[in-house]
Formats: C-alpha cells, structure tokens, sequence
C-alpha cells in the first residue's frame, strides 16, 4: 500500500526544542544574576534537562498536570519548595527567554514543501499539550503547513503507545500502512511507529554511528533524505528503509 501521508514529530524534529532550551535557560539564569560559562553552564544546562526529562515524564504518563509539569521543573532545578505563585512566575521568566530562541531546523522549510510537491499530506502527532503546540507552530509560521496536531493531553494515550499512532492516522482517515511517521528519537517515535504499522523513519541529526540497533525503521540524518523513503511505494512498515536511509545492521 502506498504512504500517502506524512506524520511528524515536533520538538526536536521540525523545531529545535534542545538548542531553544539551552540557550533560553542560560539567557535567563543570566538575567537572574547568575551568568555561567565553562563547567557551571554545561552542568546548568545538565540539570535543567534532568528535571524536565523526570517532570516531563510524569505529565506523558499522566501523573501531572502540564502546568503542574513546569512548577516541578523550576521546584527540581532550584531546589526550593516554591509556591505555585512563585514557581510559575520564575518558569514565564525563563519562557521569554526561551521563545526568543525558537527556530526551525534549516532543513525543515525544503521537507515540507518537498513532500506537499510530491501529493503527500501532513500531519503532527506530539506528547506534549496541543494549545502551547498549536501557539508555538504559529510563532514558527508552519501550522498550516499541516492538516491535524494531535497531542497526548488529547487522546488519554502518549507514544509509544500504538493508541497514539492508531488516533492519528483515523483523524486522518487512513490506515497506519498508507502513514509514514517521522522523529527524532529512536525508540518512542520510529520503533514506536513501526510497531504500531506505520513505516517509522528516525531522524538521526548526530550523524553518528548508532549505539542501538535501528530494527524495523529507516535511519535519516537529515530531512533531505526523507522524500525516497515515502514516493514510489516507500519503505515497507516493519521493514528496514530504502533509498538513501543508512543500511545498517540490525
């Protein structure tokens, strides 16, 4: 069956969500009074991503809210028992600084209109909340590039749960077999996707060789190699991918 859609992955798929964040809380720890550099900022940087991996986990597993989510975070990283008052007013703090990162990746405009050039259509599929995803893909200029943005806080489900990719392709109106579903990590969106039906494509931006074996998916590193994998028939879902993804041993 041919792919006649394309299901992407947000952050750190399309937009930059890791470069925004490092940069956003090392402008913002500044404009608190504590300007890092060297060792202090890597380590900032280090913690500020432990605490949103923990907190972020418990919002996709349900457990938190998302503005519950990002109390925690500020709670984790600055070691204090902050009221929520508080807590939010040091998290919108560092969000202006945040948002005044935000970019798409330089291979991500090409992507887009390569596959809508090509009769695919689009769609999103996030674990995350869909109004600040709707907010930031505007901020971004590339939400109607996409027919749906369908998000965990939605559906009651979060990848990898094949629910999650199953919810998508129906608000689609298509099968998981005619859906190619691309991210940035391995396990939670290109395995995830494939073993939900869809042809899973990892988005490897590292270039590096892989530390997993990449099983059922098609290894890219970067989106230009993308549209052979979905025009002329595809990578098979369940099956290693075809024109110009990384032949590697599974």
């Amino acid at each position: 069956m041919p792919i006649r859609a394309v299901l992407w992955d947000i952050d750190d798929t399309l937009f930059d969500y890791s470069g925004a964040e490092r940069a956003g809380v090392l402008r913002h720890l500044a404009a608190e009074g504590a300007a890092l550099t060297g060792p202090g900022a890597a380590d900032a940087v280090k913690r500020w991503n432990d605490v949103m991996a923990l907190h972020y986990g418990r919002f996709v597993r349900g457990e938190l809210t998302f503005g519950e989510q990002r109390r925690e975070r500020v709670r984790g990283f600055l070691g204090e028992p902050l009221t929520d008052e508080d807590a939010d007013a040091w998290f919108a703090r560092y969000r202006e600084h945040y948002e005044g990162e935000w970019r798409v990746f330089a291979d991500v405009l090409p992507a887009l209109e390569a596959v809508a050039a090509a009769g695919l259509r689009q769609g999103l599929l996030s674990n995350s909340a869909a109004a600040p995803q709707d907010r930031k893909l505007r901020r971004l200029g590339i939400r109607d590039r996409f027919e749906v943005l369908v998000c965990s806080d939605d559906l009651g489900c979060a990848k990898p749960d094949p629910a999650a990719f199953h919810a998508a392709c129906m608000t689609m109106n298509l099968e998981p077999e005619e859906v190619a579903y691309v991210g940035d990590r391995w396990d939670t969106d290109a395995v995830a996707a494939a073993e939900a039906g869809l042809t899973g494509v990892w988005v490897d931006r590292s270039g590096a060789s892989p530390t997993v074996p990449i099983g059922p998916v098609a290894r890219i590193t970067g989106l230009d190699e993308l549209l052979p994998l979905v025009v002329g028939g595809g990578a098979a879902p369940g099956a290693p991918g075809g024109a110009r993804a990384a032949a590697l041993p599974t």
